[in-house]
């Protein structure tokens, strides 16, 4: 086709691409002089419908947006030469590579600049997902995307090209839904036909994947749908977590929107240490965290006033129980029998105060985090109690932090309320809240599980 000229105004110039009833070609505009790019659909033997009502969609999609870093639309109209016969959808030509053609020539981008693509790519999923109703584009991949060349200590102007995959919330609605997308940079909610924007967020974690391996997503090990990349990609304990957060097979445990993402991606470094770091003046708990496991130490509250009154009562209360118990089983027998076992739940009350009074000065508690589960322990000498039980740390979706606040009982009085720092495991929740009081070392603690945990500390309180 190369010279032919299409509607008597672009003359073809070059062939990017082919594949099964599509070509894509660079042309002149004879009318401006100006090279575009023309997307064909062909009719043959292969043609879908499918394939023509997302190529309607494409050239909608493209009529409606309007960004910098998104090729304009400019025209579309029916191909019907002796060569060919179908529709043309023409948009603007951006001098520029693709991702996927950097990495095969064999150059490599440092964090700082992975970071900045990601922050582009964002900036334009904040775009296109912000508008109504929400364009979501469905095949976000490194050949999709083009990057200009560097220009100081800019990685380069960055392009999201072919909307050939895109779907608008709307489209969905009523109507069959039309699998696409590319192995490796889909989400499995789009294997289903079920895509949201979160959806883009996933391909975009798996496309920086790619540029920080050298390896496409697919060809990488996979763990209960989770790309394992951790050990061939070079950056950042904190870039790899993020990158794990936007690549989450769950959406629940996936960021839920680009605003969400790039503000985790962007929040200062030094920031972020100030707040975890700094462990309140005069707090006992013990922190160790690596790459793999974190583990948090609350020791023995130790003696204070308050507990000597629990021990007095724990005594006078056990004194008491024992002489009803050997009073009652000095009875005759059948008759000392109910007696005996009347005082079965005093006991059991009485052994929770000797516990409770021990536990103040020798137990500990002890939370665990690795990747695989999270637990929650009680230990006091050898005996070691889980509340609740040990869960999967795959399982994690949210870690709500609550201020103290105060309400009111119903009567108007007012109560103060202490804080709470709870880590939700599917619907069990490990509180931290009832274990400590002070709440600047639960505070301290929610930033450094977030920090560790890449999830966003949640306040339903809304302060």
């Amino acid at each position: 086709m190369i010279g032919e000229i299409l509607s008597d105004r672009y003359e073809v110039q070059q062939l990017l691409g082919k594949k099964a009833g599509r070509r894509t070609l660079v042309a002149r505009d004879l009318n401006t002089q100006e090279l575009v790019v023309i997307k064909l659909l062909s009719f043959g033997s292969d043609f879908e419908w499918d394939s023509l009502k997302l190529f309607e969609r494409e050239a909608e999609t493209l009529k409606s947006l309007s960004h910098p870093s998104i090729p304009q639309y400019l025209d579309y109209f029916e191909v019907n030469s002796p060569t060919i016969k179908g529709f043309a959808l023409v948009q603007t030509y951006i001098r520029a590579k693709t991702l996927e053609q950097y990495c095969e020539s064999g150059r490599t981008f440092t964090e700082a600049e992975i970071k900045q693509i990601a922050k582009a790519l964002l900036e334009i999923l904040i775009y296109l997902h912000g508008l109504y109703p929400p364009v979501i584009h469905r095949d976000l991949k490194p050949s999709n995307i083009l990057l200009g060349e560097r220009s100081g200590n800019s990685v380069g102007q960055v392009y999201l090209i072919d909307f050939g995959s895109v779907q608008t919330v709307l489209a969905t609605e009523g109507g069959t839904r039309t699998v696409v997308g590319s192995y490796g940079y889909m989400p499995q909610e789009q294997f289903g036909g079920r895509t949201v924007p979160a959806s883009d967020l996933y391909s975009l974690g798996a496309t920086l994947i790619y540029l920080v391996t050298g390896t496409h997503p697919a060809d990488l090990p996979q763990k209960d749908f989770r790309i394992q990349f951790e050990q061939v990609a070079d950056v950042s304990p904190r870039l790899t977590r993020w990158l794990k957060s936007m690549t989450e097979p769950s959406l629940e445990r996936r960021f839920n929107s680009a605003p969400g993402a790039i503000a985790a991606l962007e929040k200062p470094q030094t920031t972020l240490s100030a707040l975890v770091m700094s462990k309140p003046d005069g707090s006992k708990i013990q922190l160790t965290k690596n790459e793999d496991s974190l583990k948090i130490i609350v020791p023995p509250s130790g003696f204070h006033p308050s507990i000597v009154l629990t021990g007095v009562f724990a005594i006078a209360w056990n004194s008491f129980i024992l002489v009803w118990t050997i009073g009652a089983l000095s009875a005759p027998f059948p008759v000392n029998i109910p007696f005996a076992l009347f005082s079965l739940p005093f006991w059991g009350a009485g052994f929770l105060m000797v516990y409770k009074f021990i536990f103040s000065l020798f137990g500990r508690i002890c939370l665990r985090l690795n990747p695989k589960e999270i637990a929650l322990t009680w230990e006091l000498f050898a005996w070691k109690f889980y509340r609740p039980r040990a869960s999967a740390r795959q399982s994690v979706t949210k870690l709500v932090y609550i201020p103290k606040h105060f309400t009111k009982d119903s009567e108007g009085a007012r109560i103060a309320v202490p804080a709470q720092l709870d880590i939700w495991v599917g619907v069990k929740k490990y509180q931290l809240g009832g274990v400590i009081q002070s709440e600047a070392e639960l505070e301290w603690l929610a930033h450094e599980l977030s920090d560790w945990l890449g999830l966003p500390i949640t306040n339903p309180m809304g302060s």
